[in-house]
């Protein structure tokens, strides 16, 4: 049985994708870019305020699905420019515990969504 899950304080899915549905005990969030829920426009031009932002996406929808950072036990970074990664994973490391950190993977990609330069998913459990 799966639940979707949707909030407003995230970014409205622009296709035939949820934001994050829940399968079992499982929450798996789809990729979330630098949009901001509150104004529809992208935050662009300065990497670590991008990431900032898509991490805060993410953060609205676990607390959508009520679960936090901590629940997360496997994320996914796709950047337009891997001499991005020290700025990214910088920002990124603010939103967890590292004794406790996911799994991951980082990758560069030819093109995002929107042309964005960071995308992010994550995986999360109750």
């Amino acid at each position: 049985m799966k639940k979707i899950i949707s909030t407003k304080n995230a970014p409205a899915p622009i296709g035939p994708y949820n934001q994050a549905v829940f399968a079992g005990d499982t929450l798996f969030v789809s990729g979330q870019i630098p949009l901001d829920p509150k104004t529809g426009e992208l935050v662009s031009g300065d990497i670590a305020a991008e990431t900032k932002m898509v991490m805060q996406n993410l953060e609205a929808i676990l607390t959508e699905a009520g679960l936090t950072f901590e629940n997360v036990v496997k994320s996914s970074i796709f950047l337009s420019d891997m001499n991005s990664f020290a700025q990214v994973n910088e920002v990124y490391g603010t939103f967890f515990n590292e004794e406790t950190a996911p799994a991951r993977e980082t990758v560069e990609v030819a093109n995002l969504p929107k042309f964005v330069n960071v995308e992010i998913s994550v995986i999360a459990i109750k």
